[in-house]
């Protein structure tokens, strides 16, 4: 429901920019292929002329062609053919191409009400009818496609509802502009029912356009259910809903103030206002107004007092209200005021009598004079005053902000802020002006117009929320009743604070695009007052006008009248609260409803938790019977990477689709030019794109996108979001893709999966892998059960790059280089493991990444004596293999990997030149435990450190001389190597720069040991934990001692 609105104009450009992006996507896409085919030749050229080279390799690269590494053409809806060869690197447009409408037209996505399977159900926030694809989506799609897809694949009959929300001030603010630019007509000149014809057509033409951008992210909705909230079905439900709560008593008509816009012409809700905050005299450009008005400005004017008792001075911020005065308020106990206690204050412009009353709960003595000018039907505080003191409240504002026949002849016809000026003149002239100052204020902003919202007393239509309010508030704070969940906590505490002070809703806006309010006005024959609604008892609520005709007859029997349907249509946040039962099919009870209610989670923004998520909660346990979703999750904010509000000013508004197809920092520029942005502000805007995107932004696919979108959500409530953590991932995907290439290279034409896994007598680094691969799935799936998505993209990323990619991968790789017997059984359960890992790893990922995760898992072989399923999407998530975990195999992996870091540490330390030269190393190991797990992985150590040869020296061995040193832990060192003569003073210096750092370990640790009270105030666990640190610390710094001593002493055997 939160989303830009786009005008005609911008929807024909997005149109054809599309198209135009389509086509660039294709030329992109031969002109790529065209390139792995140049670049294949000249391979082949190249291998051709060098005679040098090995025959078989060179008998490759000729029998090599271009066209087996370019993916068939694939007719839509049918399933993706891949090319013979996987191309040599990963290309998102190539990947993320032709899937989607295959998943779709499969329908791996709908669900079946009749399943035997547990119900998962999420409802996709609906997006405004007008809107385009903005980052927020992007965010809500991510995190819900990555549930629903876990949820699919961990056997949930998953159901995720697509639809979107008419949008009612949106969108006829949409289709009034577009008249008036075709047409030069208001839709006052069209009239009411032509002018929704027109917003008809034109969301049948444009509308949805956000649902189609959904599909290319990859979002696995269940299209079949798709709706729209003024669909005929969700239209019955609202009206069945208003009829019900206002049988009930809960919907009432009542004369109060609210946000009008003077442009729209209507209420507005609180969200759709925003507050800008004003520090002094400030003149502001408002709709309308061809000069700028002054804000932020106190003046100061008298009222005669009545009989002539002098005068009494007040003070505000909006002269022309005073027109509507009709008292003046003060303190009861003010000294200064109490001859006037019941006494009457003169208006000047109308000779009105304004009682002076007292009032303690809105004055306060000791601000300004003390006295305040009320006007009731314009100023919430007032109203509140006029309700106590019994006044009278007067409207002097037309609907469209002119003063009206109330505000005097004097005045009448004047728009608000030129009677303010017109006022302020005539007050000078009376000799009652007294002066004006700079004022700090907050004013109320229309987010759809930029009008200054005006408070404004009409007759609307109510919902009384105090007991449903109660309701939703036990369901999340009631120990003994919870029925919901809030993530992440601290919302909680919001959720309390406007529940508790909750005021009825308006539900009342003076729109045409909209569910029209199912309320009609019996005028009744010998009514006095004619104007529709004169009578509040007037009013009969029914379903349609026939059951009107019938319930006003029987209300006024024997009189004559004539029935009128109020013009009004309700707030669209009304259907929007009902959405998670009315696409169920609710008020019938129907299949959906009874096998999908209420739904499990809602995921949305936590902007929007009170307009939104506490009135579906209200709502649907007022007519639902129940929660409408066991748990909320509400996500971050997300911001530009410097941590400010994305601002089409700022140049820092991230478009996804930009993002997914890449673009130049001109075509940057172009959007902006495009916009309505004024000139000093498109050169500011201008700049931060120079300086966020010099570059532009490459093409970064949809998979990239969405796995850095779920990444950042551990971002408390605001992300920071950098494009360049997003390139990351595209990188990444690259990594993936080689990871799949090197395994189908390894794998061979006529590899057959096994069928059972045994890991005992497997070798070590497959043991390893496999033990590590549970872990990662645990944690991603412990991750994934508390909403904690960060975490779970991140076991999932630490386990294919860390684990499998940087270690398994390549202490795997000594096995293939020859065809040496004696690795041939390791051979094959490298193969195996390779196998299993590939398999289990591509489908933890896949709720992250689809795309990228289904083409890779398509090119897998397959087990033979087994059907295998059609789709990654239709797969069994992974789970944990109880044989598979083996923590010693994982320790010891622990301290080959620590061992490896050392020498690598070492290593970078060399000149460039040498860096990349095998070498010898040695590691002094003081525990025979250690020498003995070192022994036994030399040959992981030797692949890994990039090593010439490795020798494992106990304690008593002398240490090697002519070598680099390093401290691995407090029973390892190690050595490397070196051509010709080391630099003692230089490595001496590094050792005590380390020791240094682990003394300062020590003596931190010792403090807190040493402390009054420790030995009492300390758990036992906890003085254990610490007692083995220091021993370890103390262990350490001994063995820097003595590998500088080693160090001296080959300095000086060396100078002997």
């Amino acid at each position: 429901m939160d989303s830009r609105e786009l005008t005609l104009e911008e929807l024909e450009k997005k149109k054809k920019k599309e198209e135009r992006a389509k086509e660039k996507e294709l030329k992109k896409l031969k002109a790529a292929q065209k390139a792995e085919a140049a670049k294949l030749q000249a391979q082949q050229a190249s291998n051709a002329s060098k005679s040098g080279k090995k025959k078989n390799v060179k008998r490759e690269a000729e029998d090599e062609n271009p066209e087996d590494y370019i993916d068939p053409e694939t007719s839509v809806g049918e399933k993706k053919k891949l090319s013979r060869q996987m191309a040599k690197t990963f290309n998102p447009s190539a990947v993320e191409k032709s899937w989607y409408a295959w998943w779709e037209k499969s329908k791996f996505f709908e669900a079946d009400p009749s399943s035997s399977k547990p119900p998962f159900v999420i409802v996709l926030p609906p997006p405004n009818v007008t809107g385009a694809l903005h980052i927020g989506h992007a965010l809500t799609a991510a995190i819900q496609d990555a549930i629903i897809r876990w949820r699919r694949m961990s056997g949930y009959n998953t159901l995720w509802v697509p639809g979107t929300d008419h949008a009612g001030i949106a969108t006829q603010v949409v289709v009034e502009k577009k008249i008036m630019r075709e047409r030069k007509l208001t839709r006052h000149d069209v009239g009411r029912e032509s002018f929704v014809d027109e917003v008809w057509k034109w969301k049948n033409e444009y509308g949805g356009t956000i649902l189609k951008q959904l599909r290319g992210l990859g979002a696995s909705l269940d299209w079949s259910r798709e709706c729209f909230t003024m669909d005929e079905k969700r239209s019955r439900a609202v009206t069945e809903a208003f009829v019900r709560l206002y049988k009930e008593g809960v919907i009432y008509r009542d004369l109060r103030l609210v946000n009008w816009d003077c442009i729209l012409r209507t209420a507005i809700s609180d969200i759709e206002v925003d507050y800008v905050e004003i520090k002094d005299r400030t003149p502001l450009r408002v709709p309308g107004y061809s000069n700028p008005v002054e804000f932020g400005v106190l003046t100061s004017f008298a009222y005669p007092l009545e009989g002539g008792l002098g005068e009494i001075v007040v003070a505000t911020t909006r002269v022309e209200t005073m027109l509507g005065d009709t008292a003046i308020a003060i303190h009861p106990e003010d000294p200064r005021y109490v001859h006037l206690h019941g006494k009457f204050a003169i208006h000047p412009f109308n000779g009105r009598r304004l009682p002076i009353v007292c009032d303690a709960v809105l004055v306060d003595m000791n601000f300004g004079t003390g006295c305040v000018k009320i006007t009731p039907a314009h100023d919430p505080n007032d109203f509140e005053v006029g309700k106590r003191h019994n006044l009278d409240f007067i409207n002097i504002f037309t609907d469209d902000g002119k003063i009206n026949n109330n505000g005097g002849p004097e005045f009448v016809g004047m728009p608000r802020f030129e009677a303010r000026v017109a006022l302020t003149e005539a007050l000078k002239e009376k000799a009652l002006y007294r002066g004006d100052k700079n004022n700090e204020m907050r004013l109320g902003i229309c987010s759809r117009t930029n009008d200054v919202v005006e408070p404004l007393i009409k007759p609307q239509w109510y919902v009384d929320c105090k007991s449903m309010a109660q309701q939703a508030l036990d369901a999340v704070m009631d120990d003994t009743i919870r029925k919901m969940e809030i993530i992440p906590k601290q919302h909680v505490a919001e959720w309390k604070r406007w529940l508790e002070n909750i005021r009825d809703w308006c539900v009342s806006r003076q729109l045409w695009w909209g569910h029209r309010i199912p309320a009609w006005y019996a005028k009744l024959e010998d009514d006095e007052l004619t104007e529709l609604g004169a009578y509040n008892n007037h009013w009969v609520v029914a379903s349609n006008k026939e059951e009107a005709q019938k319930e006003a007859s029987r209300i006024f029997a024997g009189k004559k009248f004539e029935l009128s349907q109020d013009p009004d249509v309700l707030d669209t946040w009304f259907s929007a609260g009902l959405f998670p039962f009315s696409v169920l099919g609710w008020p019938d009870d129907t299949d959906d409803l009874k096998a999908f209610y209420p739904t499990s989670v809602l995921e949305t923004g936590h902007d929007i938790l009170f307009f939104w998520v506490a009135r579906m909660v209200m709502l649907g346990m007022k007519l639902g019977g129940d929660v409408p979703f066991r748990k909320v999750y509400l996500h971050p904010m997300i911001r530009d990477a410097h941590g400010r509000k994305m601002s089409k000013s700022l140049g820092n508004v991230i478009d996804p689709l930009e993002v997914i197809n890449g673009i130049t920092l001109q075509g940057l520029h172009k959007r902006l030019e495009e916009g309505n942005l004024d000139p000093n502000e498109l050169k500011t805007a201008k700049e931060g794109q120079v300086k966020d995107f010099p570059n532009g932004i490459p093409e970064c696919g949809a998979d990239a996108l969405r796995f850095a979108l779920v990444s950042y959500t551990a971002q408390s409530d605001k992300i920071n979001l950098d494009i360049q953590r997003v390139v990351g991932y595209r990188q990444w995907c690259n990594k993936l893709w080689n990871a799949i290439r090197f395994a189908m290279s390894k794998l061979g034409d006529d590899y057959t999966p096994p069928t059972k896994i045994v890991p005992d007598v497997m070798p070590f680094g497959c043991k390893w892998i496999l033990s590590v691969l549970n872990k990662a799935i645990s944690n991603t799936v412990l991750s994934l059960e508390s909403y904690e998505f960060s975490d779970a993209a991140t076991a999932v990323y630490s386990w294919w790059q860390f684990q499998l990619c940087d270690v398994f991968i390549e202490v795997i790789k000594p096995y293939f280089a020859s065809n040496d017997p004696d690795f041939a059984a390791a051979r094959r359960h490298a193969q195996d493991t390779l196998w299993v890992c590939l398999d289990n790893g591509l489908r933890l990922l896949h709720p992250f990444m689809p795309f990228v995760t289904e083409e890779l898992w398509q090119r897998l072989p397959s087990r033979k004596d087994s059907t295998r399923k059609e789709s990654i999407v239709i797969c069994e998530y992974p789970s944990p293999v109880e044989c598979w975990t083996n923590d010693n195999v994982e320790l010891e992996m622990d301290m080959v990997e620590s061992v490896v870091k050392s020498l690598r540490s070492l290593r970078s330390t060399l000149a460039p030149k040498e860096r990349h030269e095998r070498r010898a190393a040695y590691v002094r190991c003081r525990l025979n435990d250690a020498c003995y797990i070192i022994k036994s992985h030399e040959l992981e150590i030797t692949t890994l450190a990039t090593l010439s040869s490795l020798e494992v020296l106990s304690e008593s061995d002398d240490a090697p001389v002519g070598c680099k040193v390093d401290v691995v832990n407090e029973t390892l060192s190690v050595f490397l190597k070196l051509q010709g003569n080391i630099n003692v003073e230089a490595e001496l210096q590094k050792l005590k720069k380390k020791m240094e750092e682990i003394e300062k370990q020590r003596d931190s640790l010792l403090k807190i040991t040493s402390a009054s009270g420790y030995q009492e105030k300390v758990p036992a666990h906890i003085r254990e934990d610490n007692e083995a640190k220091l021993a370890s610390l103390f262990q350490e710094l001994l063995s820097f001692e003595e590998a500088s001593e080693q160090l001296e002493r080959a300095s000086g055997n060396n100078r002997n």
